[in-house]
């Protein structure tokens, strides 16, 4: 098959194929007399794999690793797991940051008069010099410097809030 019938029997576009195969997520289809790549069965099971696993969140450098893993038929399912916690724990910290930023906007927008007033605490807040870090905090971290995904343990660099 060609990779727009692998793109539709996949639900992974085109363009996301190209640039798994360039990063080598995949590996590069074989190309016909035409220059077209040809493509088969196991490819569409592997970007269904991938595809499942983007849904979740897990990154590119996870992805690998899980497809290295599901390759593997001797493989410790602790492997896999430990990887599956890993990202419970990266998305429930996610989650958290999230759950305390809407907590904060919905403070700010319940002290906001939101008349014709310029009297506004939302843009206080923001222009309030005391509200920022000493340090820039550094977004919860979902690929390279995260948690790596089989050991579990920070990259060097790494946010650790």
């Amino acid at each position: 098959m060609n990779i727009g019938d692998l793109a539709r029997a996949s639900s992974v576009s085109a363009k996301m194929i190209r640039y798994y195969e360039k990063i080598g997520l995949i590996p590069t289809a074989d190309r016909g007399q035409s220059g077209y790549r040809n493509y088969g069965d196991n490819d569409v099971h592997t970007l269904r794999f991938i595809r499942r696993a983007r849904d979740l969140g897990f990154t590119v450098e996870q992805m690998a690793d899980l497809l290295a893993l599901w390759r593997d038929r001797s493989r410790a399912s602790s492997e896999v797991k430990k990887i599956a916690l890993d990202q419970v724990a990266i998305l429930e910290r996610k989650a958290e940051e999230l759950k305390a930023m809407s907590r904060t906007l919905k403070h700010l927008a319940a002290h906001c008069h939101g008349d014709a007033r310029p009297d506004c605490p939302i843009l206080d807040d923001l222009a309030d010099p005391e509200k920022l870090p000493e340090k820039p905090l550094e977004p919860a971290r979902f690929g390279r410097g995260g948690v790596e995904p089989v050991r579990g343990v920070r990259r060097t660099g790494a946010s650790t809030r």
